[in-house]
């Protein structure tokens, strides 16, 4: 009786995990599915491609598959600049994105936090940029800065700027608006995490007589690392890969083409398939390490 009573008692907790976890399976069905055809299927197709060899018939566009592994040496060895360019860009686009977002973070999270109207106003300015087309306002920095505009003359005018030099086309000018397009991005995720920092934290420094740059640099900044991280890979990343404010039909020229602009090329005008695949993968790859990196030495492996 012992045994059974033990056997009775024992059955439900051995089979309450079987069932929580086949349930937690199903709930979990759905994004698996989506990832599969949304993410895995994309990536394979375009790692198969970068792999293909010019079609036997020798018509242009025309490719078969094949292992060209010498593809990927290939498109290195053509477009090495344009991929330092695209990170040298996406660094100094990331830097000064955090320069300008952490401040305006820290005034909505930490010190307006007791005037929930002008929090609530400035969180709008932050987020207002988004109801409005990224095309359409990177066209409008170009019509601001336009070489016929009153700043390019008064620039000019000025001494600051030769009368035969602009502002659009140079990496000035990619920079700035790669900045500005993300700005947001860096701003919410430290505004954040700021919002929840215990203002308790800021008085004890206060109290043992901590300085406020002695208090930014052990306390605010420390608790903020994880929005500051969130925010420059989300910078990061998708600026690498832009296309838009580098081409020359926007804030760019030839001479300031990123990754980007060289796969759009390669894809929809030569038709040359396996390089665009093959910088794409090679784009993916680099990001990937850069990251792994950059979240390891920070110290916030959990983001990963």
């Amino acid at each position: 009786m012992a045994f059974a009573a033990f056997g009775q008692n024992a059955g439900p907790s051995t089979v309450a995990p079987t069932k929580s976890g086949r349930v937690a399976w199903i709930l979990l069905l759905p994004g698996l599915m989506y990832l599969g055809l949304f993410f895995l299927t994309p990536l394979f197709s375009l790692i198969i491609t970068s792999l293909q060899v010019p079609d036997a018939s020798g018509e242009i566009g025309r490719y078969q598959y094949g292992f060209a592994i010498e593809n990927y040496w290939l498109v290195i060895e053509s477009y090495w600049p344009h991929i330092i360019r695209s990170f040298a860009y996406a660094l100094a686009a990331t830097v000064l994105a955090l320069l300008i977002s952490y401040p305006l973070a820290y005034f909505i999270g930490v010190k307006a936090r007791r005037r929930p109207l002008l929090q609530g106003l400035m969180l709008t300015l932050v987020i207002a940029p988004f109801f409005i087309s990224f095309l359409l306002r990177t066209i409008a920095w170009k019509q601001i800065f336009s070489n016929e505009s009153w700043i390019v003359n008064s620039l000019q005018s000025s001494g600051l700027l030769a009368s035969d030099q602009y502002l659009v086309g140079t990496p000035f000018m990619v920079i700035f608006g790669l900045t500005y397009a993300f700005i947001p991005f860096m701003t919410l995720p430290i505004y954040s995490t700021l919002e929840r920092l215990d203002i308790r934290y800021l008085e004890a420094g206060a109290d043992l007589y901590a300085g406020p740059a002695t208090t930014f640099r052990k306390i605010t900044l420390p608790l903020s690392m994880p929005g500051i991280i969130s925010g420059t890979l989300l910078t990061f990343i998708p600026i690498a890969g832009d296309y838009v404010n580098a081409s020359r039909d926007f804030l760019g020229s030839t001479e300031t083409a990123m990754i980007g602009n060289v796969v759009e090329t390669n894809y929809l005008q030569i038709n040359d398939y396996p390089a665009a695949s093959a910088l794409s993968v090679l784009l993916m790859l680099a990001i990937l390490l850069l990251v792994t990196f950059y979240v390891k030495r920070s110290g916030t492996d959990d983001l990963l």
